[in-house]
């Protein structure tokens, strides 16, 4: 299996080089992530611009790059720069969750999205801050479980997130509703930063990834890389 490396928290994330140490198993690993953070950039791209590529040392038997681009730019210069294909583009393991319509700005997601667009299968991969380097603990079980329940076999892209301890188990969610509250901080004169965290609500909707990791279980969730709303166009395509 040739499978692709990348992240959203730049190459000196600490999971990084244990995420490709493992992979490693499994097959032939290339590592390409962000030089620096670069998280909230979705699926951007910078084609303006020239930006710096270098060759780096993080794991041995592992061809490492990073990239001063944005995590979709990782992915494109690992297949169009390198001139390489994947079996597989694991996009994390991020440092906090990837969870409901807050997905849509994730830089985790938007490499496996740009891989989706590439022709490759992806899985994006989250949890806590507070429990980065645990999330190894997982990575034969959630490995097993993909080939177990042949997932592939029914989707291509798939949003994992795992909470913290106890972990009661995995289970197949949809994409919940807005996780992380917003808003603006005046800093002073005409300078504002926006914050925000998690909403506090009760989380009782177990379908749905948010209600699912906050009751302690990991979740996979299927993603589409299509905009289009096929049941409105099935409506409306024999419109004249």
């Amino acid at each position: 299996m040739r499978i692709l490396i990348t992240n959203d928290d730049g190459y000196k994330s600490p999971i990084l080089p244990v995420l490709a140490t493992w992979a490693k198993k499994h097959g032939e690993v290339t590592l390409v992530a962000p030089k620096s953070e670069q998280s909230g950039k979705s699926q951007s791209i910078d084609f303006r611009n020239a930006v710096e590529i270098k060759k780096v040392d993080i794991v041995d038997g592992v061809d490492c790059y990073y990239v001063d681009s944005t995590p979709a730019d990782c992915v494109r210069f690992a297949v169009t720069g390198l001139k390489r294909e994947y079996d597989l583009v694991i996009s994390g393991v991020n440092c906090g969750y990837n969870l409901g319509s807050d997905i849509n700005y994730s830089g985790t997601i938007g490499a496996i999205m740009e891989g989706a667009r590439c022709g490759f299968r992806g899985v994006a991969v989250s949890t806590d801050f507070d429990i980065l380097m645990e999330s190894q603990e997982y990575f034969d079980e959630l490995f097993e479980y993909f080939n177990d329940k042949k997932l592939f076999k029914y989707n291509n892209l798939y949003n994992v997130n795992i909470p913290q301890k106890p972990v009661h188990g995995i289970r197949i969610t949809k994409q919940g509703g807005i996780f992380y509250s917003d808003e603006f901080i005046h800093h002073g004169g005409d300078m504002y930063q926006q914050t925000g965290g998690p909403l506090n609500r009760p989380y009782d909707v177990h379908s749905d990834d948010i209600d699912t990791v906050m009751n302690g279980m990991i979740s996979i969730t299927p993603l589409t890389e299509i905009r289009t709303d096929l049941i409105a166009y099935e409506k409306l395509k024999d419109l004249k």
